[in-house]
């Protein structure tokens, strides 16, 4: 037998079954229902939660999650805008009004800003090595807390000092200045009490 009778005789035999088997079961019954999509309806819940669970968090924040940062100036042209705000007051170091109190442990101090100054009380013992009182260097800093209730005092929880860049301590060092972690500590508080 050659090849092409042997798929003419295949070819013959395919139809003839194709023709036995009955017409129902080609056809799809009509009272079975269609197939339903596969859902995962537990991934669904699941991100919904989490979807919940992230608006629930911004929204119950308020207005306390939001640190404002202002300028010392600001702060105390409008205080009280920022009376019931965290806030972030920026300024530079009033020099010789850093003072220390080991008993309890407290930190006091002025910032200045286009030629406003406010108080500012730390009641905490640590502040970062670069917040000393420099002699010929401006010092910037940051405090983050609140105002107290008079408007004229700042209570601070964090400070931050900022430190100039290198190439900032090259030309001082240049200049003969020194490094910001080589200055003088703070005075103690009894002693700055009795010269202001």
């Amino acid at each position: 037998m050659s090849v092409d009778k042997e798929l003419e005789r295949a070819l013959q035999e395919a139809e003839a079954e194709a023709a036995a088997v009955p017409a129902v079961a080609q056809a799809p019954r009509e009272d079975a229902p269609p197939p339903k999509p596969k859902r995962n309806i537990g991934l669904l819940v699941g991100l919904l939660v989490i979807v919940a669970g992230a608006l629930v968090v911004v929204f119950s924040s308020g207005k306390d999650a939001a640190v404002y940062s202002v300028g010392v100036d600001q702060l105390m042209k409008e205080p009280a805008r920022y009376k019931d705000r965290s806030i972030r007051a920026k300024g530079m170091l009033v020099k010789g009004t850093l003072a220390r109190r080991d008993d309890p442990c407290e930190y006091r101090f002025k910032l200045s800003e286009n030629g406003t100054v406010l108080e500012v009380h730390h009641p905490a013992c640590v502040v970062p090595d670069t917040f000393k009182d420099m002699p010929g260097m401006d010092v910037e800093v940051q405090a983050e807390g609140r105002l107290s209730d008079d408007g004229k005092t700042f209570v601070s929880n964090n400070i931050i000092a900022k430190c100039p860049s290198k190439y900032e301590m090259q030309q001082k060092s240049m200049a003969g200045e020194m490094a910001p972690h080589a200055g003088t500590q703070a005075t103690p508080l009894d002693t700055f009490a009795q010269k202001n």
